[in-house]
């Protein structure tokens, strides 16, 4: 199915899972196309708040971002308070001004490792980005060119540690892959996961 309105509706229409919020998980490899995915399912949803996992990482912690997620985010979040967040500047090596995330009826969290165990009881859904890992890191590095290198050689060492340790796929609700003109969505059901 590649009617992206009809699936927005679809999630707006699930029950809320984090306080007042639909929480909605884009994950995939890097360069497997979330963060232009959840930018046309954010129009689709009317503008729809996307949260970068990518603000919330570091050069230090490329994983390690759950408490950060958890104590600015998702806890203000589920007791329907604002989310305030200092997202990283990956330039300066620091954390930026902060940012003032307004509880929604949906809002879109994207990024490797936004299907994690910690965070999957608060995801109203979970899609997967359905790209192998090889195509997506060359299209990740072929984005950011060579200047790049070799942050990518530690990056792909330490996403595959972590989707070894804990795994998003297997537990998604649909997964996505890009086509030349829109998406293909396939819905999963509970037998199909995990």
């Amino acid at each position: 199915m590649n009617d992206l309105a009809l699936h927005a509706a679809r999630l707006r229409a699930l029950p809320p899972s984090c306080g007042p919020v639909r929480l909605i998980a884009v994950d995939g490899h890097a360069g497997s196309g979330k963060s232009t995915f959840a930018g046309r399912l954010a129009t689709a949803l009317g503008d729809a708040p996307v949260l970068h996992l990518d603000d919330l990482a570091t050069h230090q912690e490329l994983f390690a971002w759950t408490g950060r997620l958890r104590e600015q985010v998702t806890g203000p979040l589920s007791r329907g308070e604002p989310a305030r967040y200092a997202p990283y500047d990956w330039t300066a090596r620091a954390f930026g001004p902060v940012r003032t995330l307004e509880p929604a009826p949906v809002i879109l969290i994207e990024g490797v490792g936004a299907g994690r165990r910690a965070l999957r009881p608060l995801l109203a859904r979970l899609l997967w980005m359905d790209l192998g890992a090889a195509e997506s890191w060359e299209r990740g590095r072929r984005r950011d060119g060579p200047a790049l290198r070799s942050f990518w050689d530690g990056w792909t060492a330490a996403e595959t540690a972590h989707f070894s340790a804990d795994p998003s796929r297997p537990w998604a609700d649909a997964l996505v892959r890009q086509l030349p003109m829109g998406y293909e969505w396939r819905e999963r059901s509970v037998g199909q996961r995990r």
